[in-house]
C-alpha cells in the first residue's frame, strides 16, 4: 500500500470532518480522490498541517483531522507536545509514514531508520495513539475513532510511491481559503 490507497481509505471513513491536508502531492492526490469544500489543501508550508489542523480544532466543536506525512511531522515534532498538552477532544492527527519525503523525491525520512513518531507522541502525553499497518484496517479504525473523543494520533505505515498522472490543484490558495471558511462555519 502506498499513501494514494492509505488515502482513498481514509477518505471512506471521513464524512462531514475538516480536513487539513499536507502540502504537494498528498493534498494533489485527496483533490483527485474526493475535492469539497471541507478539504484546506496546503500550498507552500510544509510541517504545518498538523499544527494548522490543532488551531482549527481548538476553534470550534466539530471534529478536524490533519493527514500529514513522517517528513512533514519529523519537522515540526513540537505539535506533538502541544496536542499532548492541550488534548482537544475533536482532533485527529493522521500521519501516513512512508519512511520518505515524497513530494520532494522520495528521499529517506527519519522513520526509515530509527524515528518512530507513535513512540513521540505516546510520550508528549496523546493518549490515544494507534498504528495501521494493513490496507484493509484503516477505514474501519478511522470511522471507530471518529465516534470517540480525542485527541488521536493515527499512524499508517506505508511504502513510497504514487500513481501516475496526479496534477496540480486547480484552485487557487485564496479560493481554497475562502471555500474552507465558508464549510468551517456551517454546522457540517
Amino acid at each position: 500500500m502506498r499513501r494514494y490507497e492509505a488515502t482513498d481509505e481514509i477518505l471512506k471513513a471521513i464524512g462531514d470532518e475538516l480536513v487539513i491536508c499536507n502540502i504537494g502531492h498528498p493534498s494533489q492526490e485527496i483533490f483527485k480522490l474526493r475535492d469539497r469544500p471541507e478539504n484546506f489543501y496546503m500550498f507552500g508550508s510544509m510541517g504545518l498541517s498538523s499544527s494548522i489542523g490543532l488551531g482549527v480544532a481548538m476553534a470550534q466543536d466539530r471534529k478536524v483531522i490533519a493527514l500529514d506525512g513522517d517528513g512533514s511531522v519529523t519537522m515540526n515534532m513540537g505539535t506533538l507536545a502541544t496536542i499532548g498538552l492541550v488534548r482537544p477532544k475533536n482532533y485527529m492527527l493522521i500521519i501516513i509514514d512512508n519512511k520518505a519525503y515524497g513530494s520532494t523525491g522520495f528521499q529517506r525520512s527519519f522513520t526509515a531508520d530509527n524515528l518512530r513518531l507513535e513512540d513521540v507522541a505516546t510520550g508528549s502525553g496523546v493518549e490515544k495513539v494507534v498504528v495501521i499497518t494493513e490496507q484493509d484496517q484503516i477505514e474501519p479504525t478511522i470511522s471507530g475513532l471518529l465516534k470517540e473523543d480525542g485527541p488521536h494520533v493515527v499512524v499508517i505505515k506505508c511504502e513510497p510511491g504514487m500513481p501516475e498522472g496526479i496534477g496540480v490543484i486547480p484552485i487557487d490558495g485564496i479560493a481554497v481559503r475562502n471555500r474552507f471558511m465558508e464549510a468551517a462555519k456551517s454546522d457540517g
